[in-house]
């Protein structure tokens, strides 16, 4: 039984129509690699994980009844929302922080970092997919990040965002429905772009036509049970909507602003 399993599998319904993801859910290392040279600080900061995601996910899913997987490795260690080209999928700094057991980094280790919790995560995340999808209805899925309320001294005033490429079909009701609360300021494609190549939802989502969103909230107002709670108190209803749209369950390939998918000359026709 190997000492750190790289993701977790929340179970629900899988005949439900929706899947969440939470990438960035744990600030975990192996014992192995101690803390990476970093202090025990870090860890309590975004640079390791999105703070809030974890509990709030796991209170949709048990809410929703829906399948959940969630990544339970620091993204100090390797980033699971990187493709496996990007040149920060194990990043050498971050935010200031320079991270001595990154840099330098051998080439051996970092393709062992690949085998051991990168790939199994996403094969993890393509195994409830497929098991989501295996009556030929495409599965919801909707992905749970949060940013940190300000950036080099500049603050973030939105609430929440939803982040996308160009398929618009799950990004138009969420962002309609987020905004029905004046209270909220909500962002599209804000505090950056959602159009990432490689990354969880291009690699799992866009590629296949599966109908999909991301959605970040901001880590102030998730970084306590009570700010975790009212916001699942928000989202379920939402998501739950969202689910019940037919049209959210067919598979339709949009093409990718990152340029042509892997394998294909052109962009698809399907936009």
């Amino acid at each position: 039984m190997p000492d750190f399993i790289p993701f977790e599998i929340i179970e629900g319904d899988y005949d439900g129509g929706m899947v969440l993801l939470a990438d960035h859910a744990m600030n975990r290392l192996p014992p192995s690699y101690g803390s990476l040279g970093l202090p025990e600080s870090a860890f309590r900061r975004h640079i390791a994980f999105d703070i809030g995601v974890e509990a709030l996910t796991r209170q949709l899913a048990a809410r929703l009844n829906v399948p959940a997987v969630l990544g339970c490795f620091s993204r100090l260690l390797i980033d699971p929302n990187r493709g496996e080209d990007d040149p920060t999928l194990i990043m050498k700094i971050s935010d200031g922080a320079v991270i001595p057991g990154n840099y330098p980094i051998s080439d051996e280790e970092s393709q062992r970092r690949l085998d051991t919790y990168h790939r199994p995560y996403h094969r993890a995340v393509e195994r409830t997919l497929a098991k989501a999808g295996a009556s030929g209805r495409a599965p919801l899925v909707l992905s749970l990040h949060s940013f940190t309320p300000a950036w080099k001294g500049v603050p973030r005033p939105w609430h929440a965002a939803v982040l996308w490429d160009t398929d618009h079909r799950a990004v138009a009701p969420l962002l309609e429905d987020l905004r029905r609360d004046p209270a909220l300021l909500i962002g599209d494609n804000e505090p950056y772009d959602g159009a990432l190549r490689g990354d969880t939802l291009y690699r799992h989502c866009m590629t296949s036509g599966t109908p999909h969103a991301l959605l970040e909230v901001r880590q102030d107002l998730i970084a306590d049970e009570p700010g975790i709670a009212e916001w699942a108190d928000r989202l379920a209803p939402i998501f739950s909507r969202l689910n019940e749209d037919a049209s959210l369950h067919e598979y339709r390939v949009f093409p990718s602003r990152t340029g042509p998918y892997p394998g294909q000359d052109a962009p698809s026709e399907h936009a």
